[in-house]
């Protein structure tokens, strides 16, 4: 089975088992974007329990 490569561009598994992925909206036109916006984008963000079983299925051996 193969892992999908535009998936394991994006997401990551932490040692405890959450698959984590990098928020959207910090490559460009920040100027116009508000500072909280920014801000907020900075951290990583870890995948909903509502879409895991989707991402496990395209990362199968994670």
């Amino acid at each position: 089975m193969k892992t999908h490569s535009g998936a394991k561009k994006r997401f990551k598994m932490t040692k405890s088992g959450k698959i984590k992925y990098r928020r959207t909206n910090r490559i460009h036109r920040l100027t116009q974007k508000s500072t909280k916006r920014k801000r907020t984008s900075r951290k990583a963000n870890y995948v909903d329990k509502s879409n895991v079983a989707e991402v496990r299925a395209l990362l199968p051996y994670n």
